[in-house]
């Protein structure tokens, strides 16, 4: 555990962080905030401090000081409405709720430093709870449980007995705040003796075979005599009253004097030093003190000590003896030899816990791994402890965060082209290479925390410290992620921090058999829609819980971002199944949830500032002002958000309106909404929702059966593979640094996808992934794009070339096109006009060549463009406010790329 003394005061920022993680030497964060502990409280300078009517001079000094603290703030970056003033928002009821969202981020950070050393430990409960190898063979086991009354672990290690190993009052028991303690010690062999020394430590992980030379306790103390201790260091004090009861002894003991005639003067202590020093002066040097205590007589001088020099450097390089004592350290080969295992490796086990409502057995809140129920038996947590030679060794650093991401979203249990639940391992060996040669910098897997159900996908999680048993162990998740990142893909979790599954045997409902351990009571407690159950984030222990929870994953899976799922279910009271106006008093009315605020600012500061090339991705479909804004500034701290509302307009668009009646004005409003953030925003043309939640893919609702029959008409299949690829490459490159495609869409998977339930037999039809469609068709055209469309960006990193700038939109014309840096991106959505010189307005005068058309023929389309056509030179004439022009020809449902590749001087 590295714990770091906490200062007065800390701050996020560069060179002053009370963070220090072993794998980051330095800490490098993009916004600060500062926190003050409880003894040196101030006061954000847009909070007014009430007082009772002051003098005018006193008044005068009160203001000079609230400048200087004002300042101070200043000083630090810390502006709790800062974003407001650089978007000119002029809302006051808004700049009024941030201001006291701000103060009641420093008191929850008071009261958390009232019960942890530091913010990392905060963030760091899962090194104490749960289940815990002490090097004193013997397990630790800790749990949080409040309401209960008893706690005990049973488990076939102790033949599920709810009395052999347990928690109780006066024994190991529980502390105030309702964390219950059991220990497991490891058993003694037959015909082995326990270890004379009571604290007798075991390496059980590196060097598992050290110590075990035999050398004897006894051995090892007289070699410590013999070569460290001086004479008579090497006897304890047995009590630190044990000088001065000799001395009592010694003057009024019965062999002292017994009279005051016999005790006569205590001379002073010189005169008394210098008298033994005269009885010893033929004691070897060793003996004798190396100091003289000499008093000079002077009142603020009540003693000066001259030391010998020689003891002095030899007192100074002297060490603690810590060599000898850890070669009383026995190794892991010694510990087989001696100990079993008090929960073996592979064991199965729950918590048993007494509660007012009866005995209840659950499977704990902390648990690594975890098998749920199946054929009518109850889930079990399982003890994952590989012997060391079996652990999994991690072979690959973290990838460099690129500065664009183009992020491949999967799941793992559909990735298979079988009808069965594909396995970590498969997704390993099949799905990883594809993402890597098709021009993914990253995956985001979906539905990999353990969950009960799997027509759930993986949104009702159970056990959030535990990866999906159905897939794999939890070193099979460790390859996965290894390997990922030897193939330089960034690894992202959907992470579902917002709802969790009401299941009360395998979840934490209930956990303890009261109604409020880990959630709200009452109707507030319990999701309007989806049934599930809503964390209470303003409880001290269950922030522990979640911020615990993130960090878990980043240190024991690599894990290099999350996208947190579903905020508008968490930040306000309704769930986010309310009408929104985009007026700014929604955000801050009564329905807005404070506490689940304050939780995501800790959840992006604590992620950044520990692990400093984290990325924190924002799934709000209700665009909460400031997601992506620097806490310190009244921001939540997020590196992107989602813009649900691309996807949304696409689907509305294929389903419900005709071609010739698509509007240019609303694609381009839509895509490039929320310019104030462009930079920061996430898009993707469909992602697993609308495939998933018992819609069609894009894909299914364009082709429909015509892949199937060859009878069916060549221009209903022409459009289908055309619009496929214009809708990608313009979601793809008209917004910010980030896109988003969900495994298959990128080939246009025919199917939707429909998890196995009792709707349809609990058949596995829909609920895998059609890779054989690549080898050829119109699916291997489509898969063609995508793959020269994301090096596209790769090669000439588009996305990160600033905001692009949309010079022309022509409704009647049905063409869009913009600038992003030196490529000129053209669409022309029109079902039927093609144009032979369509004119566009461009900043610089030279020659244009394509690199990207969506009409070539490898891609699915006709090729009316030739290749004698990809070179354009510009003319001088003033379009779309700019100064030259260009003009190139445009085929009817199709979209060009353009690179300025020569620059001409006029």
């Amino acid at each position: 555990m590295f714990l770091l003394t906490l200062p007065t005061e800390i701050s996020f920022r560069p060179n002053n962080s009370p963070f220090n993680h072993k794998s980051h030497n330095k800490i490098r964060t993009r916004q600060r905030l500062v926190f003050s502990s409880r003894k040196n409280k101030w006061r954000c300078s847009a909070t007014e401090q009430p007082q009772s009517q002051p003098q005018p001079r006193a008044l005068q000094q009160k203001r000079q000081s609230k400048n200087k603290k004002s300042q101070s703030d200043a000083e630090k970056g810390i502006d709790p409405v800062g974003f407001l003033t650089k978007h000119d928002i002029t809302h006051k009821a808004f700049a009024q709720f941030l201001r006291e969202r701000y103060k009641s981020l420093k008191d929850l950070t008071d009261e958390i430093f009232n019960r942890h050393l530091n913010l990392q430990e905060m963030a760091s409960g899962f090194e104490i709870l749960g289940m815990h190898r002490n090097v004193q063979h013997r397990m630790d086991y800790m749990e949080w449980a409040p309401g209960a009354r008893y706690c005990a672990l049973v488990g076939d290690f102790n033949g599920w007995s709810p009395t052999e190993n347990c928690a109780r009052e006066g024994h190991f028991g529980h502390d105030d705040y309702g964390y219950w303690f059991v220990i497991l010690e490891d058993k003694l062999r037959e015909g082995e003796e326990p270890d004379r020394l009571y604290f007798q430590q075991y390496n059980y992980v590196d060097d598992y075979d050290k110590g075990d030379s035999g050398v004897t306790i006894e051995e090892i103390f007289k070699k410590a005599n013999d070569e460290y201790w001086e004479p008579g260091e090497d006897r304890y004090i047995k009590s630190r009253f044990e000088i001065a009861a000799k001395l009592y002894e010694q003057i009024f003991g019965p062999n002292g004097p017994q009279t005051e005639e016999e005790l006569e003067d205590i001379p002073d202590a010189e005169t008394r030093y210098k008298a033994w020093k005269e009885q010893h002066k033929d004691d070897p040097p060793s003996n004798l003190p190396p100091f003289d205590v000499i008093d000079n007589g002077k009142n603020y001088d009540i003693f000066n000590i001259v030391v010998d020099p020689v003891w002095r450097e030899k007192f100074r390089a002297k060490k603690p003896p810590i060599a000898y004592w850890l070669e009383t350290r026995k190794g892991r080969k010694a510990w087989l030899k001696k100990y079993t295992p008090g929960i073996p490796h592979g064991s199965k086990f729950r918590v048993y816990l007494n509660t007012p409502d009866g005995p209840l057995e659950r499977v704990p809140a902390w648990a690594t791994y975890v098998l749920p129920d199946a054929d009518g038996m109850q889930a079990f947590a399982v003890h994952w402890e590989p012997p060391p030679e079996c652990a999994y060794k991690w072979k690959h650093k973290h990838p460099e965060v690129p500065k664009s991401l183009r992020i491949y979203e999967c799941h793992v249990g559909i990735s298979g082209q079988d009808p069965k639940i594909a396995s970590f391992t498969d997704f390993t060996k099949k799905v990883l290479p594809h993402v890597k040669d098709a021009g993914y910098n990253a995956i985001q897997l979906i539905g990999v925390v353990e969950h009960k159900d799997y027509f759930t996908v993986g949104y009702r999680v159970t056990n959030f410290y535990a990866v999906s048993s159905r897939y794999g162990t939890p070193d099979d998740f460790k390859h996965l992620v290894d390997e990922a990142h030897g193939l330089g893909l960034l690894v992202f979790l959907d992470i579902v921090h917002s709802y969790a599954a009401a299941d009360e045997m395998v979840g934490l409902s209930r956990f303890d058999g009261s109604n409020d351990c880990f959630f709200h009571t009452g109707k507030r407690g319990h999701h309007k829609i989806w049934g599930t159950r809503m964390f209470n984030y303003g409880d001290h222990d269950v922030l522990h819980f979640l911020l615990s929870n993130l960090n878990w994953w980043v240190v024991e899976y690599h894990i290099d971002g999350f996208n947190f799922h579903s905020l508008s279910s968490m930040m306000y009271t309704h769930n986010g199944f309310a009408t929104f106006t985009g007026d700014m008093e929604e955000y801050c009315n009564q329905y807005v949830d404070k506490d689940a605020l304050l939780y995501l600012i800790f959840a992006n500061e604590i992620l950044h500032a520990l692990h400093p090339n984290i990325v924190t991705i924002a799934e709000d479909a209700t665009l909460y002002p400031g997601l992506c804004e620097p806490t310190s500034q009244g921001g939540l701290g997020f590196d992107y958000f989602v813009n649900f509302s691309a996807s949304e307009m696409w689907l509305e668009f294929l389903e419900n309106v005709p071609d010739n009646e698509w509007s240019m004005s609303k694609i381009a409003s839509t895509l490039m909404a929320r310019r104030q953030n462009a930079d920061k925003m996430l898009l993707y043309a469909e992602n697993h929702n609308q495939s998933i939640s018992g819609g069609r893919s894009f894909a299914e609702i364009l082709f429909g059966e015509t892949r199937e029959h060859s009878s069916i008409m060549k221009e209903s299949l022409l459009r289908g593979c055309s619009l496929h690829k214009m809708i990608r490459l313009i979601t793809f490159t008209i917004g910010g640094c980030a896109y988003l495609n969900f495994m298959g869409n990128e080939f246009g998977h025919p199917n939707r996808v429909e998890f196995p339930m009792s709707s349809n037999n609990f058949s596995f039809v829909h609920a895998n992934r059609r890779w054989d469609l690549m080898a050829n068709g119109v699916h291997n055209g489509l898969f063609s794009f995508d793959k020269d469309m994301m090096y596209l960006d790769r090669n000439e990193k588009v996305l990160s070339r600033g905001i692009p700038n949309l010079h022309h939109v022509n409704d009647t014309n049905m063409v869009i096109s913009y600038l992003r840096g030196p490529f000129l991106f053209i669409f022309n959505f029109h079902p039927t006009n093609s144009y032979e010189r369509y004119g566009v307005g461009v900043e610089e005068a030279g020659e244009y060549e394509v690199i990207l058309n969506t009409d070539e023929k490898r891609y699915g389309g006709e090729g009316l463009i030739g290749r004698d056509q990809y070179i354009r030179r510009t003319i001088t004439r003033r379009v779309d406010g700019l100064r030259n022009c260009l003009e190139v020809p445009l085929p009817s449902r199709s979209a060009q790329v353009y690179k300025l590749s020569r620059i001409l001087r006029v």
